[in-house]
């Protein structure tokens, strides 16, 4: 025989499978990462003991201010982002939501993406090196630059570390540090051309800089719109699209002179 279930037990029986349905959705994983600001490293100095930039075969000079290169921290590859997490940290001005694949190479196991990142790093320090010295007008056959930063990967540090090397080399042409005594910080790709390149992550790398004492962020232009988001008070947006811009940039701020673009 059955028996008639009362109107509260049906409505609870009924909603059971939402229930489990809204439990399901906000613990299983999802293909986001949550970013925050990261670390930043002065590359005219060293990291954990060891010189970022090292020059043989030319006299280098000793330098004032810093250049500092600037990350992200992501959760990582293989990290659980449940439907709470996205929602907690969605509305952060710290933190960023980001699709997973805009930060890691889909479909990869966490040590080709390691190894990926890596030869980025790579890549993007030899791109570095041949871009000064061709700036400078050297000859990489004479003049040989090593770039070492431990446990960072990717290419967005190429700008600075071409800055670097200029600034150890040739300061801003006539006697001066092209930082001008200032911690200049900033992001960029680069290419053996001079060409800069947009990177990603600019609104968090901004409070990175700032956190660490930076009072100027040399940006990809493409990517001013995000840089200026969430701004920190105190910080002064530089967009560059190549390398001779850049370096034109902090000369004229060096020397309190000439046309300094802004976002």
């Amino acid at each position: 025989m059955l028996s008639r279930l009362t109107r509260p037990q049906a409505v609870a029986v009924c909603a059971l499978p939402v229930v489990a349905l809204f439990a399901t959705t906000v613990f299983a994983p999802l293909p986001f990462s949550v970013a925050q600001p990261g670390m930043t490293a002065n590359v005219l100095g060293g990291n954990r003991g060891t010189p970022v930039i090292t020059v043989s075969g030319a006299p280098t000079r000793r330098t004032s201010g810093q250049l500092r290169m600037t990350t992200i921290e992501a959760t990582g590859p293989d990290a659980r982002v449940s439907l709470g997490d996205v929602l907690g940290n969605w509305f952060r001005t710290d933190r960023a939501v980001m699709p997973r694949d805009s930060v890691y190479p889909s479909g990869d196991s966490v040590k080709e993406i390691e190894r990926h990142n890596t030869e980025q790093m790579r890549q993007s320090q030899d791109a570095a090196a041949r871009a000064a010295l061709e700036y400078l007008d050297l000859s990489a056959d004479d003049v040989k630059v090593t770039l070492r930063l431990a446990d960072v990967g990717g290419p967005s540090a190429g700008l600075l570390f071409t800055l670097g090397v200029i600034d150890k080399l040739d300061g801003d042409g006539s006697g001066g540090d092209l930082t001008g005594g200032r911690t200049i910080a900033g992001t960029g790709t680069i290419d053996a051309a001079g060409k800069v390149g947009a990177v990603g992550g600019v609104a968090l790398k901004t409070r990175a800089a700032r956190r660490d004492g930076a009072t100027v962020f040399l940006v990809p232009k493409a990517e001013c719109a995000d840089a200026k988001a969430e701004l920190p008070r105190g910080l002064r947006l530089v967009p560059v699209t190549t390398l001779k811009g850049a370096v034109d940039s902090l000369v004229a701020l060096e020397k309190g002179r000439g046309p300094v673009p802004g976002c």
